[in-house]
């Protein structure tokens, strides 16, 4: 028959004859008169729902048969009820102690017997769906942070395209700052300054940002955005105010929100202080060392090393390598001497990600024509 199914454990076979037939109206029931033979039967699928296990047997007594139930993980979670003519307490305790569920002593009282095995089938049904609604409640928690990832990811990219649209800049240059700022972030995560700060979960918040640190390039009036020349100083002092624009519309975000988000917090730190020197002479604040923050000064690199290794309407590519000793010229000046020591160490890596996202000639003559010339 289908539903619970109980095991009986006993070295006499009168026993396994009676007890089993009192219980095979209420379930199904499976036999061992040894405890080598019933650990096998404990283990084949089905699994039981409840083990009945005499205590003296040959062999393998029952403690020893409960010890190795609850060493297996296979069999370790199945309720097991001690049959024995043992009547001490102290043998009660050892067998509880143990881990068994229920201690019922022979000779067996049929309506006792089946009452605790009901109720200790109810429970492991109890159990059973509790388990089953965990998981399925687990799963549905994964699925609905899966799409709200989803979402997230997908109104970042929004917004990034939003700056992109307008600037020379293609989406690649969005995947290719991306990358090296997780590369960047991975080489110092270790590092003793940078280990406090850097830990994977925050190196993804960081990738996961740095599509944004130009957010702030959308209030910049057109004229000085496409402008194909050379900006003027007053024309250049508003350009520099993306860097804030930015800062304050991702600001606004978060006061939207009920709580606050992490993501939020390091797009905002980006978006305003990618383009602060390590020397001071940055801007808009100004900031000097490690007064900047650990992921403006990652996005400082990645940005400037990618602008130099891309094709612009104003100027050709510079040579990777030419490129590479630019970045290290500006060590302790414009960048952090140690994520400079990163950018040379991860260099490899570095062009690896640039080739991998490198934009095709017809892309940027696609997106100069689109905006009619630019910066």
């Amino acid at each position: 028959m289908t539903g619970p199914l109980v095991l009986i454990v006993d070295d006499n076979p009168e026993n396994l004859t009676v007890i089993g037939e009192l219980l095979q109206p209420h379930c199904a029931v499976r036999a061992a008169n040894n405890g080598v033979r019933a650990l096998k039967l404990a283990a084949l699928a089905p699994q039981p729902d409840l083990i009945l296990l005499d205590v003296m047997m040959p062999e393998l007594d029952g403690y020893q048969v409960l010890q190795q139930l609850r060493t297996d993980p296979a069999t370790s979670d199945i309720p097991v009820m001690f049959l024995t003519a043992l009547d001490d307490q102290a043998d009660e305790e050892r067998g509880l102690r143990l881990g068994a569920v229920d201690y019922v002593t022979k000779p067996i009282h049929p309506p006792i017997l089946l009452a605790r095995v009901r109720t200790q089938l109810e429970l492991k049904h109890a159990r059973d769906l509790m388990r089953d609604r965990n998981a399925w409640l687990e799963a549905e928690v994964a699925r609905r942070m899966g799409e709200n990832q989803l979402v997230q990811d997908v109104s970042i990219h929004a917004l990034a395209r939003l700056a992109e649209i307008r600037d020379p800049e293609t989406g690649n240059h969005l995947l290719r700052t991306q990358g090296y700022v997780r590369a960047l972030a991975r080489r110092l995560r270790k590092h003793p300054r940078f280990a406090a700060t850097l830990n994977e979960h925050t190196i993804e918040l960081l990738a996961k940002s740095a599509p944004l640190h130009d957010i702030g390039k959308v209030g910049i009036p057109d004229h000085i955005l496409l402008k194909p020349g050379k900006l003027d100083a007053q024309e250049w002092a508003i350009m520099q105010t993306h860097a804030q624009l930015g800062a304050e519309a991702i600001e606004h975000a978060e006061t939207d929100v009920a709580r606050p988000v992490e993501f939020l917090t390091i797009a905002k730190q980006i978006a305003r202080s990618h383009h602060e020197r390590w020397d001071g002479k940055g801007y808009p604040d100004g900031l000097a060392g490690d007064a900047i923050p650990v992921s403006a000064r990652l996005m400082a690199i990645a940005d400037v090393f990618d602008a130099l290794i891309s094709r612009r309407v104003y100027k050709p590519p510079f040579p990777h390598e030419q490129a590479y000793q630019m970045i290290i010229k500006e060590r302790g000046l414009q960048f952090d001497p140690d994520v400079v020591q990163a950018f040379i160490d991860g260099y490899d890596e570095l062009r690896t990600i640039a080739d991998a996202h490198a934009d095709s000639d017809e892309t940027v003559a696609a997106k100069v024509a689109s905006v009619g010339g630019t910066r």
